[in-house]
């Protein structure tokens, strides 16, 4: 990130005496496509409208292109906006409603001719624009809903989790082409979703929210090998990250994590600070970082399970383990089958493991 596209500073949003945003600060890089991620009510829609205009908030600054907008009306802030629902006006054709906002701002007609034309080359959606929208699939609707935030010509455009309302083909469709989109228009893209899919394959760099604040801001590698807390690390990832709770023992080359008087070596994880004995942690491991039977490398520590349930999905299966008295996933490979009874074993991948402090809940 070289050049800054949308600054947020110490904003703050209350609704009486409830604090729904608490003093954010984010900086988001010029071209940038950015995802705010989590679960309802953790304020990522909240923010959006703030840096919209659609609200108005309590305390700090919104910059946008370097110019202050905090108190702009939307129309006046340089963004496009596309919303959850599609908006669109039932009784205008597509190609009048890709022009309203022009008309509407008296913009030339040969050049809305010409921005309309690029949209719909941009979008595909050249035949439809003499169509209403009652005449169109969802997938369509929302395409004609991103173009009318794409004529505007704007720098910076908001996404309020534009594909929910589709169903599971349609949004794995439509979230290859607004990635397709940023990278032919290059601007400023921030993304509101719930749904991690879209997060981990759209963004350059996720911020995950939660009580309207950030938790963590990093691209989605970092963000999925090494979340920097226990909140972090069980929201992202399908199934769950696996956790253990227990505490550390030993010192040196003996040092292991401990769980149920079940000892794991702990000297292939790369701690960021001592681990003292004695320290309560929860130890996470993804179900990707077990290895099962014939897939444990030689030399690795080798620990007992019993198969609980499996569940086959395709390109890998899902097993359902009983591991020291512990539940935990494990993801082996779709040709592999597994009969619930079934004794295996297992190897951890510690250096993919995370490690948390059980009190304070952040990366160890």
């Amino acid at each position: 990130m070289t050049n800054t596209s949308v600054s947020v500073r110490d904003l703050s949003l209350n609704f009486g005496a409830v604090n729904v945003l608490k003093n954010l600060n984010l900086d988001i890089g010029d071209g940038e496509f950015l995802v705010l991620l989590g679960s309802s009510g953790c304020g990522k829609s909240t923010l959006l409208n703030c840096i919209a205009g659609l609200l108005d908030i309590s305390e700090g600054q919104i910059i946008i292109k370097d110019k202050n907008v905090t108190w702009l009306e939307p129309k006046d802030r340089g963004i496009g906006m596309v919303f959850q629902s599609y908006a669109l006006y039932p009784q205008m054709t597509v190609e009048k409603n890709l022009s309203f906002g022009l008309r509407v701002a008296k913009v030339a007609k040969d050049e809305i001719a010409r921005r309309i034309a690029r949209a719909a080359e941009i979008l595909q959606i050249q035949p439809l624009l003499q169509r209403k929208p009652a005449e169109l699939s969802g997938g369509q609707r929302q395409r004609v809903a991103i173009g009318r935030a794409l004529v505007r010509d704007v720098d910076v455009f908001l996404f309020d989790e534009p594909l929910s309302n589709l169903d599971a083909k349609l949004r794995a469709e439509l979230r290859v082409e607004i990635k397709l989109l940023h990278r032919t228009l290059k601007n400023t893209m921030i993304y509101v979703t719930h749904d991690q899919i879209e997060a981990l394959t759209l963004a350059d760099r996720i911020a995950i929210m939660k009580g309207g604040e950030i938790q963590q801001l990093d691209d989605p590698t970092v963000i999925y090998n090494r979340p920097k807390n226990l909140f972090v690390a069980g929201f992202i990832g399908s199934p769950s990250m696996n956790f253990l709770e227990g505490e550390v023992r030993g010192q040196g080359a003996e040092l292991a994590f401990v769980t149920n008087d079940v000892s794991f070596s702990l000297l292939g994880y790369a701690a960021s600070e001592p681990l003292s004995p004695g320290r309560k942690v929860v130890l996470g491991v993804r179900p990707e970082h077990i290895k099962v039977n014939e897939d444990i490398p030689a030399g690795a520590e080798v620990h007992h399970a019993v198969v609980a349930i499996e569940e086959p999905m395709g390109a890998d299966n899902l097993l359902w383990l009983t591991h020291a008295g512990n539940r935990m996933s494990v993801r082996v490979g779709g040709a592999r089958r597994f009969a619930p009874g079934t004794p295996v074993k297992l190897a951890f991948d510690l250096s993919m493991a995370s490690l948390f402090d059980a009190a304070t809940e952040l990366r160890i």
